[in-house]
């Protein structure tokens, strides 16, 4: 779900990565790895060789550790110092030059506590990681082994990140992000990052995403309505919630309406649905269909009826029922059609529905921002569900949607089965696209 987008911030952060690294080369301002390791041997444990997995299936070759003790006066420390620095020259020798990187990063991990003494290193050894303890061993002085090089410290200029920055717009665009939306965010992104100091070129990934995460973040959550919090309330009050769906043909707003029904059937409430799209051929019985599988009661008419009598009857029926949720279906039309406009404008007068909510479809992206704010202008709508979230690769529609109208996203339908639809949260949706 929403892969391109993911896609995309993952290449931000890789592209100002490289950009501030060959930068911080230009300036001289990178400097070797001088180990300083003697502090942190203090802070390893002797290791026993023992078998455990390591990052991509990536062998490292064990030390072996022995009784052997080293003095800590100054004759002791030179000779660890030569035993760390003949053991280093023993792994570039040993490795192949596509492995050597990744095996000499990871090589203060593999240094026995100080005051051990370590052997041979062989390529026939089981692997493992190096787990760090506690130690009371004393700090010792500290030795250089200079086969790293890092940062030196690097402070992000607004020079550094512009062409990325243009490459982010675009790439938001691409993916069917409104344009306010993609500026939001690109601006945002700026201020995080810029005279942001950075020390290690592995941190310039972590800043740069906690930057786009911080930025979609602000767009992402609106307050709003809540249908599960009114329907509580309503229940206590004796009454029916009544909620009136809009949107186009083809986005599934039927199919959504049976599967909140069935949402709420399971939380306890007895639904009722009102067939007020009497307009299109087969409308009524495609919700009686669903209705009938979900054995829930459908008020329908005539096709050619007055759709908002219908809904009207609905409600009656629930008030009298004891029924708790009045869901009400209405034509699918485009926003330019003003007759059918006006009508839904009509059922809005005669319902009073506590709560409209537009359906739109996450893959139309833009348009589907484009018909909620048309939508939003003439009925003022309350909320957004959009449908088919799992086929959106994209996810411009699901990011943009709601900052443009300023109304939450309420539900996603995820799949084509009445089960397939969960109530929004933004923090899953920054699971989604930052995982």
């Amino acid at each position: 779900m929403f892969e391109s987008l993911k896609k995309k911030f993952s290449n931000v952060a890789n592209k100002l990565t490289k950009k501030v690294s060959d930068e911080a080369k230009k300036e001289n301002n990178i400097e070797e790895e001088q180990g300083e390791i003697l502090d942190e041997i203090n802070e390893l444990s002797s290791l026993d060789c023992e078998e455990v997995s390591t990052d991509k299936s990536l062998e490292r070759e064990a030390l072996k550790v022995n009784e052997e003790k080293y003095d800590t006066d100054e004759d002791g420390f030179n000779n660890l110092e030569k035993d760390l620095e003949d053991e280093k020259d023993v792994i570039d020798d040993e490795l192949s030059s596509k492995d050597k990187k990744s095996k000499r990063k990871s090589f203060r991990k593999w240094l026995p506590s100080f005051g051990e003494k370590t052997e041979d290193i062989k390529s026939e050894d089981v692997s493992f990681t190096g787990e760090e303890v506690s130690t009371d061993e004393p700090k010792a002085k500290k030795s250089k082994l200079g086969f790293l090089s890092f940062i030196k410290e690097k402070t992000i200029s607004e020079k550094d990140i512009e062409d990325i920055l243009w490459e982010l717009e675009l790439g938001l665009l691409e993916g069917d992000v409104a344009i306010d939306v993609a500026n939001i965010v690109v601006e945002s992104v700026k201020e995080d990052l810029v005279g942001t100091k950075i020390g290690r070129s592995d941190e310039i990934a972590d800043v740069t995403y906690l930057a786009l995460k911080n930025a979609v973040s602000k767009i992402i959550d609106v307050d709003g309505k809540n249908i599960t919090k009114m329907l509580e309330e309503a229940k206590e009050k004796g009454e029916p919630l009544i909620v009136m769906f809009v949107g186009i043909n083809g986005t599934g707003k039927t199919t959504t309406i049976a599967k909140l029904a069935n949402y709420y059937l399971k939380k306890g409430y007895t639904p009722v649905v009102a067939a007020s799209d009497t307009f299109r051929a087969g409308a009524i019985e495609q919700i009686t269909h669903h209705t009938d599988n979900l054995e829930i009661k459908v008020i329908k008419h005539q096709k050619g009826s007055d759709p908002a009598a219908v809904a009207y009857d609905a409600i009656e029926h629930a008030k009298s029922k004891g029924k708790e949720l009045v869901l009400i279906d209405t034509a699918g039309r485009m926003q330019t059609n003003t007759n059918l406009m006006d009508e839904m404008k009509k059922i809005k007068r005669i319902t009073k529905p506590d709560i409209i909510i537009f359906v739109g479809d996450a893959l139309t992206g833009n348009d589907a921002v484009e018909q909620a704010s048309k939508f939003n202008d003439t009925i003022d709508i309350d909320g957004v569900i959009l449908t088919k979230a799992d086929a959106d690769s994209k996810g411009g529609a699901s990011l943009s949607i709601s900052h443009v109208i300023q109304k939450p996203i309420l539900f996603l339908g995820i799949g084509q089965g009445y089960d397939d639809i969960i109530e929004y949260d933004p923090d899953w949706m920054l699971e989604q696209l930052f995982s």
